[in-house]
């Protein structure tokens, strides 16, 4: 799954704490976010900006559901799962045994492969913790890091009922 196709069938209330947390914490980004895209559909930035907050989600929702828009997409849930969920990735790095910086960036490389018993609990210990929606975009977004993605990944985001992006 590319992050448009993410983006498609996500739950917007997930897109909105994406968006919320941008604007609070990434003012800069969130602005430049608005810029590239409006521009990308052949619209001036104020046009957006200038509309209420919730409509400013929605346009934004809408518009990097398309397949134009996967980079940037893919970016912005990098950042949000980076800087705005850092617990999330400690506690999934630390039941994978994957060497981390305390922050959940991973030093060094992420392994070719990894467990599928480590997988499966990285996945209970996610969504212990954590909203089921948010983790199942992280594991998306995760696996978005290597081409095809790591099977183990995969497999769990097929098979277990508790992981719907909607």
């Amino acid at each position: 799954m590319n992050a448009y196709q993410i983006y498609q069938a996500a739950d917007p209330a997930l897109i909105t704490d994406l968006f919320t947390w941008l604007r609070t914490e990434e003012k800069d980004l969130y602005k430049n976010s608005i810029a590239s895209l409006a521009q990308d559909r052949k619209l001036r930035p104020v046009f957006i900006q200038k509309k209420q907050f919730p409509a400013q989600v929605q346009w934004l929702h809408k518009t990097l559901k398309l397949k134009s828009t996967d980079m940037m997409g893919e970016h912005l849930f990098q950042l949000f799962f980076m800087k705005g969920n850092e617990e999330l990735l400690i506690t999934f790095c630390d039941a994978m045994g994957i060497e981390h910086d305390g922050k959940g960036s991973v030093e060094g490389e992420i392994p070719n492969s990894l467990d599928a018993e480590k997988a499966k609990a990285a996945v209970d210990a996610l969504l212990a913790k954590f909203d089921a929606k948010l983790v199942t975009a992280y594991l998306y977004v995760f696996n978005l890091q290597t081409e095809g993605g790591w099977d183990s990944i995969s497999d769990i985001l097929k098979s277990d009922d508790r992981l719907k992006l909607a």
